[in-house]
């Protein structure tokens, strides 16, 4: 399905959603300015939301940073930009919604009860006598999500051999990742996708709890990941470079050739507004690369 018949009738809505753990780099540049300009060659909307549920990674000041960051690229957001932390409210709703559906449980299970990695469901038919409840889990079945993601193809998982059930609402009482994004998507009108690959796993446990809420599903498109020397994804973990302080009409050129979208050679000494501009008329989502062979260097100069 392509972009435009997944937007519809409808006016086609994007977004970019970091985590403010740190500030922006290439990796993360590369989902802003993708996501970006595939709303904005449709002449769509494109939105930025912070992901900033999980407080314990949250970094102090790195939401502006990376907003700060985004507009020295000149990408500019159309609407208020939308913090998760205030949404809790939202959240609770809908995990009550699936609790009147019966569509969740408690769980006392630790993860040191989960070394296999898949939940066997011990915390199905109750929690066992002696234990607590910790976190809540969403249940799932054998059937087979599958998505047609317009960059990395037909992608397929059975949840309950992959995963099992999973966590919802976290021990610490962190609302998780899945059932937020899921939530926030379908409440800010996303038509469309555009993140990183290494979302692609998680994208069916969405699925699951859009068709477990009656929510619509948006299409998908899954970027390449920018990854080091060691072929390690790009993040504050790998101690990826901020590039906040280089020269961003360079840095926008090899985000485009990244992504597989060849720019003008002349391009390089243009202004950034010029390079979004070239980026915008020219952009081919089916140009983009399933994946990036060649570890990212830095190429222009601080």
């Amino acid at each position: 399905m392509s972009s435009k018949a997944a937007s519809g009738a409808r006016r086609y809505r994007g977004r970019f959603a970091p985590s403010p753990t740190g500030p922006l780099h290439f990796g993360s540049l590369v989902a802003a300015v993708g996501s970006y300009l595939q709303a904005r060659s449709l002449g769509g909307d494109w939105l930025v939301r912070m992901e900033d549920l999980d407080t314990p990674r949250n970094a102090p000041g790195a939401a502006d940073s990376i907003l700060r960051d985004l507009e020295h690229f000149g990408l500019q957001w159309d609407e208020a930009v939308v913090y998760q932390s205030d949404r809790l409210g939202l959240y609770a709703d809908a995990l009550n919604r699936l609790r009147r559906k019966g569509l969740v449980y408690d769980c006392g299970c630790s993860r040191r009860d989960l070394e296999e990695g898949v939940y066997p469901g011990s915390c199905r038919w109750g929690v066992a006598e002696g234990r607590e409840a910790r976190s809540i889990r969403v249940l799932t079945n054998d059937q087979l999500i599958s998505l047609d993601d317009q960059v990395q193809g037909i992608f397929a998982q059975s949840l309950e051999s992959t995963f099992g059930d999973f966590v919802v609402l976290r021990a610490d009482r962190i609302f998780a990742y899945h059932l937020a994004v899921t939530i926030d998507d379908a409440l800010q009108s996303m038509s469309e996708i555009v993140r990183g690959a290494d979302l692609l796993d998680s994208t069916p446990r969405q699925i699951h709890l859009q068709r477990c809420l009656g929510l619509l599903t948006p299409a998908y498109a899954h970027l390449p990941v920018a990854v080091n020397a060691g072929g390690q994804k790009l993040s504050k973990q790998t101690f990826a470079r901020p590039v906040g302080d280089r020269r961003p009409a360079e840095v926008l050129f090899e985000v485009l050739e990244f992504l597989g979208q060849e720019p003008a050679l002349e391009m390089r000494g243009a202004s950034k507004d010029d390079v979004l501009a070239w980026g915008v008329e020219n952009w081919r989502l089916s140009a983009v690369p399933r994946r990036n062979k060649i570890p990212y260097r830095l190429k222009a100069p601080f």
